[in-house]
């Protein structure tokens, strides 16, 4: 891969990873409009290795927490500390497994133009709708079981090309009456699982039909998508309480339609 493909690329993965604005669109949208060659399932890989890098890291405090209660809670038979909001990551990560194992190769073949402009524009009308209609009184803490519930079917919704995972989960969280900053975070610990699942299953058919290794543009593209995925996250939770949601829904229908007029 040439340098400026591996840098263009990864930065769109540390961007629109986190940003409630589809990654896979944009993903998709880079290469074709430039004609470049298709970067293979390797590069895509490590940029979510990068992007994971960069969520934990972030969220490092809060994980070491959580994962110290989990364990607690698994000796006690009783929630304890921050072990209710690890359950609920877990809990939230089980609809899209299930789903993403069901319809893995049905997913990869509907990765087309059409459906990543309607679904990038759909859903983004809904994300503005939640956050200008949402209560917006509650962070991740509050969160009851079903609450975690809706989130997680949202998440599977995520599976459609153009949906954005962070933008769903979101957008339900919005509806739920989360907070800006409250949906956001829980959007991001709910990232961490779902990497992990898409980016092993992605490994295990690596493994079947080995590509060939280009080693400089894999490690330049997991420490760019990490670096930006890092930034990224920091300064999005950072805005978000003064630009909400509405800028991105626009930028959405800007893209989708985008999209629709280059086909």
């Amino acid at each position: 891969m040439e340098f400026t493909h591996t840098l263009a690329l990864a930065i769109l993965q540390g961007l629109t990873e986190f940003l409630p604005i589809s990654s896979s669109a944009h993903l998709v949208l880079l290469p074709k409009l430039f004609g470049w060659q298709d970067q293979g399932v390797a590069f895509d890989v490590v940029l979510h290795l990068g992007t994971l890098s960069a969520v934990i890291f972030y969220f490092r405090s809060e994980l070491s927490k959580m994962t110290k209660d989990w364990f607690k809670s698994l000796v006690s038979f009783k929630l304890v500390g921050e072990s209710r909001l690890a359950w609920a990551v877990l809990f939230g990560t089980v609809p899209v497994g299930l789903v993403g194992l069901m319809v893995h190769d049905v997913v990869d073949n509907v990765r087309s133009a059409t459906i990543l402009a309607w679904s990038t524009i759909i859903f983004g009308l809904l994300l503005g709708y939640a956050d200008i209609e949402g209560n917006r009184t509650r962070d991740e803490h509050s969160l009851t079981w079903k609450d975690v519930v809706i989130i997680g079917l949202a998440q599977a919704v995520a599976l459609i090309p153009g949906t954005s995972r962070s933008g769903i989960t979101m957008t339900a969280g919005l509806m739920l009456g989360l907070t800006r900053e409250g949906a956001a975070r829980f959007s991001f610990l709910l990232s961490i699982p779902v990497i992990i699942l898409a980016g092993s299953l992605e490994g295990f058919g690596l493994l079947r039909h080995p590509e060939a290794v280009d080693w400089s543009a894999l490690v330049l593209g997991t420490l760019i998508s990490a670096l930006v995925g890092y930034l990224c996250i920091h300064f999005f939770l950072k805005a978000l309480q003064y630009v909400g949601m509405v800028p991105f829904m626009i930028y959405r229908l800007i893209l989708g339609g985008i999209i629709l007029w280059l086909l």
